[in-house]
């Protein structure tokens, strides 16, 4: 899960410029002390819930395609995925745009978070962070991707929490001291971010290639070679 958190911890500073304006106006910016804190941590608890339950289902997904013997194949094909995504930012194509998702889905997340930020309400800082953790988001799209791959439920919610943890200091720092990280050193972070996805596209395609290396490229077995050894072993 080391690299869910590197991956939430660099792209978080793409966060700051998607979510930043959500942050900032969070109703929070009266309370003083721990009140603020424990206020922004609220907020940023729901995001993360969102993530783990997001990687929940992902992780079932990942957990049905693993059963049906496909879990190399799909560690392999993310993998390449992640890098082709990388290869059209360096070559300048665009990436991927929030206008694909269904316009009625995205209208409706908008209004209700729209509605709970009118409230100005302490008691809707979780709401709030669910319901950001629902926006269209590129990262958040390779987090899932990360969660499929594990191949199981719970790990696959641990594998989004952890990216959701990674987003923690920088997404609690732009609530607490609005101004404090400069638009440049957002983007100089920022270009990190097709390095890790290239890393993560990298080490998928490897684990997907069975080379017998420890925590890198173990072997993986399928379902149906499980069930045939146990039936077919005689006591």
């Amino acid at each position: 899960m080391i690299g869910a958190l590197i991956l939430g911890f660099v792209g978080s500073f793409h966060c700051i410029g998607m979510c930043g304006p959500i942050a900032l106006t969070l109703p929070v910016q009266h309370l003083e002390g721990y009140k603020k804190m424990a206020g922004i941590l609220l907020y940023n608890a729901g995001r993360i819930t969102t993530y783990a339950l997001l990687g929940m289902i992902f992780g079932w997904v990942g957990r049905q395609l693993y059963l049906g013997g496909l879990q190399q194949w799909l560690s392999i094909g993310i993998g390449v995925i992640l890098l082709f995504a990388v290869l059209l930012k360096y070559t300048g194509a665009s990436g991927t745009k929030s206008g694909h998702l269904p316009g009625i889905y995205l209208t409706k997340i908008k209004s209700a978070l729209g509605a709970l930020l009118r409230q100005q309400k302490f008691s809707t800082l979780y709401g709030i962070g669910v319901l950001n953790g629902l926006l269209p988001c590129g990262l958040v799209y390779l987090a899932i991707a990360g969660a499929v791959a594990t191949g199981e439920v719970w790990k696959g919610s641990l594998f989004m929490a952890a990216f959701g943890a990674g987003t923690l200091p920088a997404m609690t720092t732009v609530a607490w001291f609005s101004h404090l990280v400069s638009i440049g050193i957002r983007n100089r972070i920022r270009s990190l971010i097709p390095v890790v996805v290239g890393v993560m596209g990298i080490l998928l395609i490897l684990r997907g290639l069975n080379l017998g290396i420890p925590y890198i490229s173990p072997v993986m077995s399928s379902h149906s070679e499980k069930v045939v050894e146990r039936c077919c072993h005689k006591p």
